[in-house]
């Protein structure tokens, strides 16, 4: 337990300090809505690196310090009388909070005012609780830690994950080796991994490329893992694991290889020339200014177009499943699927090219592809379905 502090006397200074303040209202209203720090970073602020300091600021400065340090202190002392475990990082963090007061007004001392006013601070000995307060927050960090491994032993997931957010806490704010903080990390880590192994079933009674499964387990487990989460592609049966994630093949079709032949016409009306335009007597018209009047004349062009047109269609549907290892109950379903189109268009024509189409000018040219193998198209389908399982695993709620 650490040291008492009597602030009886401080109390009187405080009432007579208090009437001081009124020439600086800003501090002011920090210390009457309860903000004794603000006050101080803003009295520091005003007193820094001047010369002549105003008396009010000194003054200010030292009530809001005291009204501090006495609300910290009493609240760590209330706190450490309730013996409760748990409030010693509380505890620890208002000695955190003293020490840096305390630090910040250290160089200003001693603080004189330009009318000879003298600041009197009354400095903790902080050092000691703070080292006190730090241990204790620390074992009891690490104890709960403890606590929860216990029963991650006996599968509690969230609890190692508890744990391991503890022992972090315990590292970050209090000391970086402990005990065996490393190997207790270690521990809630593999205790709070859930581990998913990955697997593809052909139920389609098709027949699939030699690698089209391996073109799916290919996905990158490092875009799939993260903290809590393991993903495993290669059939393991010595490692056990908590969910079964299964690719279902459901169906496959390929369709028939189809060449279809259309013939039509484009045609398009464009200006050839002039042409003068008469009156019902045969004359050429005449403008105001007596020059002859002509018009645009305008023929009809066409082009005959012979359009060869190939198509070939892959589809493949599936589910996805995810099943409890332990139980074997499918806890989550969704359907998947894509279509793999080849589409080509072969044209020429007869004619004047200016009447074609833009559609029919952007085929003409092309010349007839052979079409793709089932195997070719197959795989194309399994590059495809790859990043829709991988968003399908990342969104899963089943998958805890």
């Amino acid at each position: 337990m650490f040291a008492r502090i009597n602030f009886t006397t401080p109390i009187i200074a405080v009432l007579t300090l208090s009437l001081l303040l009124t020439a600086c209202q800003t501090a002011q209203k920090f210390v009457e809505s309860g903000d004794y720090d603000g006050a101080i970073a803003y009295c520091i602020n005003k007193l820094r690196g001047k010369k002549n300091k105003k008396t009010e600021l000194v003054r200010g400065l030292e009530l809001a310090f005291i009204k501090a340090q006495a609300r910290d202190l009493n609240t760590a002392n209330a706190l450490a009388a309730s013996g409760r475990p748990e409030n010693w990082e509380r505890i620890n963090s208002i000695h955190r909070q003293i020490l840096a007061r305390q630090n910040k007004i250290a160089p200003l001392l001693p603080l004189v005012s330009k009318e000879g006013y003298r600041a009197n601070f009354e400095f903790v000995n902080i050092s000691q609780l703070e080292a006190e307060s730090r241990g204790k927050a620390a074992e009891y960090l690490y104890s709960r830690a403890e606590d929860l491994l216990l029963r991650a032993d006996n599968g509690d997931r969230q609890a190692a994950r508890d744990a391991y957010q503890l022992l972090r806490d315990l590292e970050s704010r209090y000391y970086k080796q402990y005990k065996n903080k490393d190997q207790l990390l270690q521990d809630a880590l593999n205790l709070g991994t859930t581990h998913i192994q990955f697997e593809i079933e052909n139920r389609s009674n098709k027949y699939l490329p030699r690698d089209f499964n391996d073109r799916i387990l290919a996905l990158n487990a490092a875009d799939l893992n993260s903290q809590w989460r393991a993903f495993h592609f290669a059939p393991n049966s010595s490692m056990p694991v908590d969910y079964r994630v299964v690719f279902n093949i459901w169906q496959v079709d390929i369709s028939p290889e189809r060449v279809s032949e259309r013939r039509y016409v484009d045609e398009k009306d464009i200006q050839d020339g002039w042409e003068y335009v008469l009156d019902e007597r045969g004359n050429v018209k005449k403008d105001t200014a007596g020059n002859d009047i002509k018009k645009p004349r305008m023929i009809c062009i066409r082009a005959e177009v012979l359009e060869i047109f190939q198509s070939k269609a892959a589809r493949l549907t599936g589910t996805i499943e995810i099943y409890d290892a332990a139980q074997n109950n499918r806890i989550e379903s969704r359907e998947l699927g894509t279509e793999i189109l080849f589409e080509n268009y072969a044209s020429t024509f007869q004619g004047d090219r200016r009447a074609l189409s833009t559609d029919s000018r952007n085929r003409i040219g092309n010349s007839p592809q052979p079409f793709p193998q089932d195997e070719r198209m197959l795989m194309q389908a399994a590059d495809r379905l790859k990043p829709e399982i991988r968003d399908e695993l990342r969104r899963s709620r089943g998958i805890l």
